[in-house]
């Protein structure tokens, strides 16, 4: 099994991202991974829609990588969403193009992991504030894992970097080659940094 993953980015200003462009660069070590940059096919925010669905058509693994930007994502890839996942294609009575794709939601905060709780600064959790999301998958027939999360960008230290980049390259890589997926158990965990991963996957 090597299911193919496209990489969906949606950075602002990626040339200044730390978080992102570490995990986008060391992910081109993977095999069958496409990295599809929003902000630089899409300057003008003009998407190409038709183009769009092709690529997810023809891959497994959809990730979507960007960082929370006030509780949500940057707003191509908001368009993006608003004007690719089309009824009748991604969704509706003939919406069945996306149907089984695993979509893998991988975001970065500035804020510390306690912030997003309850009683945190942020009020709510992650999970809570990528439900939007998690049910526009769901209404696509898609499989949406718990997301991966980095936090702190603007105080994460060489190795806390390091250790979740490393994690990251083993979650994806597993998810491409692990042929019985635990996909309810990787639904259910508040993070997909989480996974305890089965070592018999390596890079």
């Amino acid at each position: 099994m090597d299911r193919k993953i496209l990489i969906i980015l949606a950075h602002p200003i990626y040339e200044r991202s730390r978080i992102t462009k570490t995990l986008v660069q060391q992910s081109k070590s993977l095999r069958n991974v496409t990295i599809h940059d929003l902000y630089e096919r899409y300057p003008e925010f003009n998407i190409d829609v038709e183009a769009e669905k092709k690529a997810l058509e023809s891959h497994d693994i959809i990730v979507w990588l960007h960082p929370i930007y006030w509780y949500s994502c940057p707003p191509l890839f908001k368009q993006w969403l608003d004007l690719v996942l089309e009824v009748n294609w991604a969704y509706g009575p003939q919406g069945k193009a996306l149907s089984g794709k695993i979509v893998v939601h991988s975001v970065s905060t500035g804020g510390r992991e306690e912030a997003y709780h309850q009683e945190g600064s942020n009020r709510f959790d992650i999970r809570t504030l990528l439900s939007p999301f998690d049910q526009t998958a769901h209404l696509c027939n898609m499989l949406y894992l718990a997301p991966f999360v980095i936090h702190g960008s603007h105080k994460i230290t060489n190795d806390e970097l390091s250790t979740q980049t490393n994690k990251w390259l083993l979650t994806l890589s597993t998810l491409q080659q692990m042929d019985d997926l635990p996909i309810s158990e990787l639904q259910k965990l508040a993070y997909l940094n989480h996974w305890n991963i089965p070592n018999t996957v390596t890079l």
